[in-house]
């Protein structure tokens, strides 16, 4: 039987997952990043978008870096 390929995750489904799994609540994420928590609620939640400094903001904070599956 063949194996069943999944869709990757997006980024942005990436970092929800880590918002809401990793090791700062949403509320200390918003404190120490800057970004309104509201507005960090409506994006975990799929109904709000972040702007490029945000998610750089976001990023810092958690201490993020981005990888590609084709470096090698």
């Amino acid at each position: 039987m063949a194996k069943r390929r999944t869709k990757p995750k997006t980024l942005s489904d990436q970092l929800r997952e880590i918002i809401e799994t990793g090791p700062l609540s949403r509320y200390r994420i918003s404190k120490n990043s800057g970004v309104d928590a509201s507005q960090l609620l409506r994006f975990v939640r799929g109904d709000g978008r972040l702007t490029n400094d945000s998610l750089d903001k976001i990023g810092d904070v958690l201490k993020l870096r981005l990888l590609s599956d084709l470096e090698q």
